[in-house]
């Protein structure tokens, strides 16, 4: 086991559940396709890109991102997107990753569906093949936009089903926007063997999680750090294993927190829920998925075994089928001992 608390994270092989194939985009990649449409209005120099990612709050944020989005405008836009993220996830020594994709926004940007299935296919097979990464596909709805996106969402996920596709969830705003208006698109895609991932409770209290759980059968949860405030919604967490897909910095940046030692997964953690850690946008609000866990680590004074045991929970969370699932998770139990 290595001394250094650094090169322990770093040599831990990782799974990421919760991470945005648009805000996993690093600067290097956005000044690339903001270079590439101009007339998007995305600053394509360096300061003044980073200028441009100061987030005064959660809105603001929406706003950058939505921004960064009009970038993607076709096939190639897409692969640039996916195999920078996998060239990402293999420096920090991530083997497997679930990655949201929101179909409805890039379709409504004027991307074909046909051009955004062959990007992710094309960069798929080029993460397996040349990082070694293997990429699984979480198409969400985009909340705001209401029960029209969540329709147009599900019947593209179920019609054309891509390969790699697990899971089906709900992002955007949480304010004003409640879970229980997309219970029938849920129920469908549950039916049709999809996995339900929603977000809950990141910018809105502990009720927005209960009606994940309730509403939309989920069976994680991102964020879901309100859950917090409510003992009895603790319980029920630890008792059914509904994992937490918890994005710290990603909290801090919105200011959902005031810092990572105000960031409640201590008290989820000493609850016994099941917590992850995940980078949500990490090219947009500069995160790592190994600065997460070294954040968290120093932060809460957590031991080796239980840094360890947080990438034992990603894996335990994930959709991999049990064979690579086990291994990988042999292989995290041989670093840690």
């Amino acid at each position: 086991m290595p001394e250094n608390l650094h090169d322990f994270v770093a040599s831990l092989p990782k799974a990421e559940l919760h991470v945005h194939l648009l805000g996993a985009a690093t600067v290097d990649t956005v000044l690339d396709l903001a270079r590439r449409h101009p007339a998007a209005g995305v600053p394509a120099e360096r300061a003044e890109l980073a200028e441009f990612y100061t987030f005064r709050d959660f809105d603001h944020f929406l706003k950058v991102y939505w921004a960064v989005q009009s970038l993607i405008t076709g096939r190639d836009d897409v692969h640039t997107l996916v195999t920078g993220l996998a060239r990402d996830l293999a420096a920090q020594n991530v083997r497997y990753a679930e990655v949201t994709v929101t179909p409805y926004n890039h379709l409504l940007d004027g991307l074909s569906g046909d051009d955004l299935l062959d990007g992710l296919a094309a960069g798929r097979a080029a993460a397996a093949r040349d990082h070694g990464v293997e990429l699984a596909w979480c198409f969400d709805i985009p909340g705001e936009k209401g029960a029209k996106a969540g329709r147009e969402t599900l019947a593209f996920a179920l019609g054309e089903r891509p390969d790699g596709l697990v899971a089906f969830g709900l992002g955007g705003p949480e304010t004003g926007v409640g879970r229980a208006l997309f219970a029938p698109m849920f129920t469908a895609a549950r039916e049709a063997g999809l996995h339900s991932v929603p977000h809950a409770g990141e910018t809105t209290g502990p009720a927005t999680v209960w009606s994940a759980v309730h509403d939309l059968g989920a069976e994680r949860i991102g964020h879901g750090t309100s859950a917090a405030a409510d003992p009895r919604l603790l319980e029920h967490l630890a008792e059914h294993r509904i994992p937490l897909e918890v994005c710290p910095t990603s909290n801090v940046r919105t200011r959902q927190v005031g810092s990572l030692e105000a960031h409640p997964v201590r008290r989820l953690l000493d609850h016994g829920v099941a917590v992850t850690l995940n980078t949500d946008d990490p090219g947009m609000f500069g995160a790592t998925l190994n600065g997460e866990y070294v954040a968290v680590a120093e932060a809460l004074g957590l031991t080796r075994g239980e840094i360890a045991q947080l990438a034992r929970n990603a894996v335990a969370a994930s959709f991999l089928s049990d064979s690579p699932r086990d291994a990988l998770l042999a292989e995290i139990d041989a670093v840690a001992t």
